[in-house]
């Protein structure tokens, strides 16, 4: 993967450096999410900083040479930076292989850690996305998104990011094949949908990708039914002030989504 040829973010980072101790303070809000812990190992913390102001590929690089107690930071500005920087298709999809493979590694030797199983399913699922939804369920992959959500869980049950990541993960199937075949073969539902929603948004009330995912679920869902409240969960998100360059990354989305 060259990673040299990654984009730079595009917006203002200042109000994101997390320089010295502000990292620590700030770390609670903003993993929020993912629950992660603080790591100790200063060049880890370093890669954090760095994800968070956006420089996404010195994240990665910071990360990996740390081995693989660097795979969260790693597997993280990987997908993010895929999903809402890289335009590139091939490189795109080289991005959710490469953390992938490194979720991979990491479940083998950090199978405790409930990120390992996350941002498997996190990448696995973006990249899921981007060959079709339909494909990707041929070929197994709904499978082992949903294995992996539900360790996260089962490790960390209130691990925001993976209740919108299963949500989303129901609304997806059920909208690509049905209520019926979704429920009988993937055993996807639109309570539970809706369900692991609501948790995301319960746990990360100023979480912009919890109303972001929420609005897109329900759109999946109910269609033009439900329009006011998918409206209503962008136009919340939307006016969040971003904490970092992530949160900005979604506020921005949300703000496409009103356009």
């Amino acid at each position: 993967m060259d990673m040299g040829a990654w984009k730079k973010f595009p917006y203002d980072n200042t109000a994101f450096s997390y320089a010295g101790d502000d990292l620590r303070q700030a770390w609670d809000q903003l993993h929020a999410g993912d629950c992660a812990v603080f790591p100790q190992e200063e060049r880890l913390q370093q890669a954090w900083r760095c994800f968070h102001r956006g420089d996404f590929y010195q994240a990665v690089k910071l990360a990996d040479q740390c081995g693989i107690s660097g795979h969260a930071v790693a597997n993280k500005a990987t997908g993010i930076y895929a999903t809402y920087l890289e335009n590139e298709e091939s490189q795109q999809i080289k991005c959710f292989k490469a953390a992938i493979k490194r979720a991979e590694q990491a479940i083998a030797v950090l199978a405790d850690d409930p990120n390992s199983h996350y941002f498997h399913a996190f990448n696995l699922g973006r990249y899921s996305q981007s060959i079709s939804v339909i494909k990707a369920l041929k070929q197994g992959m709904g499978g082992k998104i949903a294995n992996s959500l539900h360790k996260t869980l089962e490790l960390q049950p209130d691990h925001a990011e993976a209740h919108t990541a299963l949500g989303m993960y129901h609304a997806e199937i059920i909208d690509k094949v049905g209520r019926m075949i979704g429920a009988m073969t993937y055993g996807a539902s639109e309570k539970e949908a809706v369900k692991h929603f609501e948790t995301a948004l319960k746990l990360t009330p100023l979480s912009p990708i919890a109303h972001v995912e929420y609005g897109n679920g329900l759109y999946l869902l109910y269609g033009d039914n439900r329009l006011e409240d998918v409206t209503e969960l962008y136009i919340k998100a939307a006016e969040m002030v971003p904490r970092d360059a992530m949160e900005k990354l979604d506020v921005e989305s949300a703000l496409a989504e009103l356009e």
